[in-house]
């Protein structure tokens, strides 16, 4: 069983969820807040030490076309970063529509009021990124069958 940490990068707030190998199951776990748009490395430090992952998942957007948009050159550089300070795989996953899809679920289906939607929304896509990520994985090992 492996555990993964999930990644939705965001200037201002970084969501985070993890989810296993085995069950392939990703949950929420927390955001973490950018002060002066400087990432919560203490806290990611933390999660790192706690949850101990083999392999983590971030999140990564383009435009329509595929071309990058203005944050994707900054989830690269998350990406960089997270490898090399924790000496762990960093795999990117599209994250299109992520983000949307959150927020109409915390608003639409839980009627979650605008502030905890604010408060959520970014650990619940970096749920959405790892449960897909999951599902791909799952769907690639029974393929190799």
């Amino acid at each position: 069983m492996a555990i993964c940490l999930g990644f939705d990068y965001g200037v201002k707030k970084i969501g985070v969820s993890v989810g296993d190998t085995e069950t392939h199951i990703a949950n929420a776990l927390t955001t973490v807040k950018a002060v002066n748009q400087k990432t919560g490395w203490d806290e990611i430090s933390q999660l790192i030490e706690t949850w101990q992952p083999t392999k983590m998942i971030v999140g990564i957007s383009h435009q329509e076309d595929g071309s990058d948009n203005e944050v994707t050159p900054r989830m690269l550089r998350f990406s960089r970063q997270l490898e090399g300070r924790y000496q762990c795989a960093v795999e990117l996953f599209d994250e299109a529509l992520t983000t949307f899809e959150a927020k109409q679920i915390l608003f639409d289906e839980l009627q979650l009021s605008a502030d905890k939607l604010w408060k959520l929304q970014d650990q619940v896509a970096a749920q959405l990124i790892l449960q897909s990520w999951l599902n791909h994985q799952q769907q690639e090992s029974k393929a190799c069958k």
